[in-house]
Parts: structure tokens; C-alpha cells; sequence
């Protein structure tokens, strides 16, 4: 086997030394871009629940206010129903 020469030792070492530099903060940087990609989506994805909740709830109120309505007309209905019937049989 051949000995390396200290010379292409220095030379490799330095060569590979000097690409630190450039491809530390390249990873670096990389890998916050994706991480900040991710986080504006589970933002949005957060606003987008929020307001299908939102709806959800107007939707929800709105039906619970017309079968509240449809309830108490159709009871006051039927207790005058009930006190005609009442009234009918009472009569001399």
C-alpha cells in the first residue's frame, strides 16, 4: 500500500473543510422552510376547523329556533283544541 503524502492530506482536508460553510446553513435552512410550510398549514387547517364550526353552530341555533317555534305553535294549538272540546261539553 502507498502512504497518503501529508500534502494531499492538507489539500482533502482543506477541500472539505471549506464546504462546512456552505452546506451547514444550506441544511440548516432547508429544514426550517419545511417546518414553517407545516406550520402555515396546521394554521390554516385550524382557521378552516374553526369556521366549519362556526357555521355549524349558526346552522344548529337556526334549526333549534324553528322546532322551538313549531313546538309551542303546534301545543297552543292543541290546547285550544283541547279547551273547545272542553267548552263544547260543558255547554247546557
Amino acid at each position: 500500500m502507498k502512504k497518503s503524502s501529508p500534502r494531499a492530506v492538507k489539500v482533502l482536508l482543506f477541500v472539505t473543510l471549506s464546504m462546512v460553510p456552505v452546506i451547514v446553513p444550506t441544511i440548516a435552512l432547508a429544514q426550517t422552510g419545511q417546518t414553517n410550510d407545516d406550520d402555515k398549514g396546521v394554521k390554516q387547517d385550524a382557521k378552516d376547523a374553526g369556521h366549519s364550526t362556526k357555521e355549524a353552530t349558526k346552522k344548529t341555533g337556526s334549526n333549534i329556533k324553528k322546532g322551538t317555534k313549531h313546538v309551542v305553535n303546534k301545543s297552543a294549538s292543541k290546547t285550544a283544541e283541547g279547551s273547545d272540546k272542553v267548552a263544547d261539553k260543558t255547554k247546557p
